[in-house]
């Protein structure tokens, strides 16, 4: 079972940093949750194996969902909530490590325009409506069906292909260059 925890630990890095959300993030490191969310599964894995039927995968992500819940509890309270701080760099660079891990395929000579790009994506997804951001993170990330995702969201299957459909392409089109070579927004 450690080798399908290595395997699944890019899109786990991909999947915490994403849903932690930009305020979350100034305060927790993508890489400390996902190492503190791979201790408590390998701690967990003995009480896993005994369950048949359980996929590992789904196990894992909900794991890393309580994580996130849990900080976000734990940054909430009244003396720490996160809605009273104001924000002094909003434009903080991206984990490294996830930078790495998202860009790998970039040759070295291009790191640091992947860099920008990352940062770039994050801040356009971060922009999203909640339901494309949703949709998004069940689809590409999670690998839900449609029909799991229908069932999750409230919604018919044609719904969700629907909202999926708009939330990439709306993805997309932000990050596309416009005539003068800038970004556009959403």
């Amino acid at each position: 079972m450690g080798e399908d925890l290595e395997a699944h630990l890019g899109v786990l890095r991909a999947f915490v940093h994403l849903r932690l959300g930009r305020a979350l993030r100034a305060k927790e490191e993508t890489q400390d949750l996902v190492q503190s969310v791979c201790r408590e599964v390998l701690a967990e894995l003995p009480r896993h194996e005994a369950r048949s039927g359980s996929g590992f995968r789904k196990w894992l992500f909900v794991a890393a969902e309580n994580k996130i819940r849990d900080r976000w509890r734990h940054w909430r309270r009244e003396k720490r909530d996160l809605a009273r701080e104001v924000d002094l760099d909003s434009t903080r660079a991206a984990d490294e490590e996830t930078a790495r891990q998202l860009a790998c395929w970039i040759t070295p000579s291009r790191q640091a325009a992947s860099r920008e790009e990352l940062a770039r994506l994050e801040q356009v997804f971060c922009e999203l409506p909640d339901d494309y951001r949703e949709v998004i993170v069940l689809a590409r990330l999670r690998g839900w069906s449609h029909e799991r995702i229908a069932e999750k969201l409230g919604r018919s299957e044609v719904a969700t292909r629907t909202l999926l459909s708009r939330a990439l392409a709306r993805l997309a089109l932000a990050l596309e260059p416009d005539d003068q070579g800038t970004k556009a927004t959403l």
